[in-house]
């Protein structure tokens, strides 16, 4: 049963993953917008572009051509965050610390077609995505000096996005980025107590309440976490713990697949717009430890608020004291839900 509290009152809510809160705000979503509004684009994108360096058969900046791919093409950054051949230094000279980072940073094109996002793929297109991403966690993990194997899609010039071309990233690094050491720590440590998924235990009481679940099949779960903080903030997970992607039978791929064609889809209806967001995969390290406490999950993190031109910015209190949201994820879930059914 819903609790009315939550609906009407300013209130906290703890992300079990990291350990952090986030200040809900539900009676501020009432009050009138003022602020910043954006022209829509109508540009129509065509299906390829002799100038991206991404579409099929083009050369890259490094002189490099693309093959003729015809569903997904995985090659290694020519603009890497991370070098593979960095010398081994550290700094720690009083105060000032630092220390060197290898890693080895792929971009993968879900699709030849210039335009096409997941939302607009058929589900065994995704699926193939999906078998890519888990090659290049198998392949990259093995590797003695890859120890965190993080995937992420950045969709949208707003979120930074700097190719419409349908693709995401894979950077992996020698050691574990903060928000998965986070969630490496709360898992261990509830796993260590409890003898059990941290992440499952969650999700049965989330399918028992009901309130912020969008989407299930056989295998996975679509809801907004309880702690969400973005405005329509999703996540996708097995119901059943598994450590990493790799895991995953060709059946749980899937419905894996069909899982975020559901929620990209819906994500494109809510604002009748292509939605933007970053979404990345939180995995077991790859240091060679047995990791059972860890399961894996999707995240989804749209930046729009109440309209296709309307975005929720970290500012102000965000930046300096913690994440604030005014929409709960009760209602947020129900709106995306609606879309589904």
């Amino acid at each position: 049963m819903e609790n009315t509290n939550l609906q009407n009152y300013s209130h906290k809510r703890l992300n079990i993953l990291t350990g952090e809160w986030v200040l809900v705000s539900p009676h501020r979503a009432k009050r009138p917008w003022q602020g910043q509004n954006e022209e829509i684009s109508k540009e129509k994108k065509p299906s390829y572009d002799e100038s991206c360096y991404l579409c099929a058969k083009n050369t890259r900046v490094n002189g490099e051509k693309n093959p003729d791919y015809k569903d997904v093409f995985v090659f290694t950054n020519d603009f890497a965050a991370l070098q593979n051949d960095s010398p081994s230094f550290t700094v720690n000279d009083g105060l000032f610390k630092a220390q060197s980072e290898t890693g080895i940073c792929k971009v993968i094109c879900f699709s030849p077609y210039h335009s096409k996002s997941l939302a607009e793929m058929s589900v065994d297109e995704i699926q193939k995505v999906v078998v890519a991403w888990q090659n290049e966690y198998t392949i990259l993990g093995s590797n003695e000096n890859i120890n965190y194997v993080q995937i992420f899609e950045n969709k949208g010039a707003v979120m930074g996005c700097s190719n419409p071309h349908p693709h995401g990233q894979i950077w992996s690094q020698s050691t574990l980025p903060n928000e998965v050491e986070k969630k490496d720590n709360q898992q261990f440590n509830y796993f260590d107590k409890h003898q059990k998924s941290l992440l499952e235990t969650y999700l049965n009481q989330e399918l028992a309440a009901k309130e912020r679940i969008i989407f299930e099949n056989d295998d996975f779960v679509v809801l907004v976490p309880f702690w969400a903080v973005w405005p329509f903030e999703t996540m996708i997970a097995p119901k059943k713990a598994q450590k990493n992607i790799a895991e995953m039978s060709s059946k749980q791929t899937k419905n894996f697949a069909e899982a975020i064609s559901v929620i990209t889809k819906a994500y494109d209806s809510l604002f009748n717009t292509s939605f933007p967001y970053s979404s990345g995969i939180h995995q077991a390290p790859t240091n060679g430890k047995k990791n059972n406490h860890w399961h894996w999950h999707m995240s989804f993190y749209p930046p729009l608020l109440r309209s296709a031109t309307v975005k929720k910015f970290m500012v102000g209190y965000e930046m300096f004291g913690s994440p604030q949201r005014d929409i709960t994820a009760e209602i947020a879930a129900k709106k995306l839900r609606d879309l589904v059914l």
